[in-house]
């Protein structure tokens, strides 16, 4: 009895001393495996454009956080949780699209509806190059053989080893940035990072943030400064969006000083206009949404308010699948322009039909 009983003691205790091995192991991959972009990256100019700007004339730019073709409306993401109003917690569940089908679908739906609304200027987040869990679809090549006459600028802001987890559909490993295009001739471009959370673990789960600036020639002298920008959305605090602002505001507030016209499109991950809570909703109001306003801007810049704001939401929550008036919403994508051009908006309503964010259409002149 005592030989059987020390042999299973020493059966658990093997399996215990090779289950801590693994974790070890692959805790030390993580690690190793981890790496931050440097920041003032050049970036390369695919297909450019000839054509330069010029005043006076009215142009279009679109915004569009594409959720790496994940987001129809039955899903959910795993790292999302809310509250119900009446106090029951809810939490999302998949940790990649449900099948390669539909990937293709949504990007594709994507973009459809960009091409749409034909706008001369296209800035697009969350886009798979090769991932695990977009079914290694190459977003970018989709998205670029749609619009074969713009020239098109990506920075990578998305590259982790394998992310095993969640257990029962693991995220995998990703490759994923921001796209740019343009109709018009890009001279140089260029990669800044944000900071970002690097605390264990939460820096193998958070994206290696960063915005894209791209400088286009304006006839008779001067740039438009286009930003491609993909905020923290994980931020207990706020302190880490609070050095991405500071970081953001400063590269405005020094480009507005040399007499460019800037322009800031993408996915702010806060809530824009006062929209916290603009929009019917059966969840109380999510820990990670923070307020933003041109009170948090530098002198010379303000928020672009659509003129549908208070009718068209451009993000829902991801912690269950969408359903029209019970799911939070609020707008968190849109514009940022200088008080040297004129601008409109407008947020598109798709229904969230293939993002869990709803694209924004601008209308500017430069002065």
């Amino acid at each position: 009895m005592k030989r059987g009983w020390k042999r299973f003691v020493a059966v658990v205790g093997a399996l215990l001393g090779a289950a801590v091995l693994a974790v070890g192991g692959y805790v030390l991959y993580m690690v190793v495996q981890y790496d931050r972009i440097p920041d003032h990256q050049p970036l390369a100019v695919e297909n450019p454009q000839g054509a330069e700007l010029r005043r006076g004339q009215a142009y279009t730019a679109a915004t569009y956080n594409i959720g790496f073709g994940a987001y129809d409306p039955d899903f959910s993401f795993f790292m999302d949780t809310g509250t119900m109003k009446d106090g029951t917690p809810v939490q999302g569940k998949h940790g990649r699209a449900q099948s390669r089908e539909i990937v293709l679908s949504n990007t594709q739906g994507a973009v459809d509806t960009l091409q749409g609304l034909d706008p001369d200027l296209c800035l697009l987040q969350e886009v798979d190059t090769d991932a695990t869990r977009s079914f290694h679809i190459d977003q970018s090549q989709m998205v670029r053989q749609a619009f074969l006459q713009y020239g098109s600028v990506f920075a990578s802001n998305f590259h982790s080893a394998y992310l095993a987890y969640p257990l029962q559909e693991m995220h995998g490993s990703v490759q994923a940035g921001l796209l740019t295009l343009s109709r018009y001739a890009v001279a140089q471009a260029e990669r800044r990072s944000y900071p970002v959370d690097e605390s264990f673990p939460t820096r193998f789960f958070d994206l290696d943030r960063c915005f894209s600036v791209q400088r286009l020639p304006v006839e008779g002298g001067g740039e438009l400064v286009l930003i491609n920008s993909h905020m923290s959305a994980y931020d207990a605090g706020g302190t880490v969006r609070a050095a991405q602002l500071e970081l953001l505001g400063g590269v405005l507030r020094e480009e507005r000083e040399k007499g460019n016209y800037v322009i800031v499109g993408g996915d702010f991950n806060h809530a824009l206009c006062g929209t916290v809570q603009a929009f019917a909703s059966g969840q109380q109001v999510p820990d990670w949404v923070f307020e933003f306003s041109d009170s948090d801007l530098p002198e010379g810049f303000h928020v672009v308010e659509a003129e549908n704001l208070t009718r068209v939401p451009t993000c829902r929550s991801s912690d269950m699948p969408y359903t029209p008036g019970l799911n939070y919403t609020a707008v968190l994508d849109g514009f940022i322009v200088s008080d040297n051009l004129t601008a409109t908006a407008e947020n598109i309503d798709t229904g969230f039909a293939y993002s869990d964010h709803n694209p924004v259409l601008l209308t500017f002149v430069l002065e």
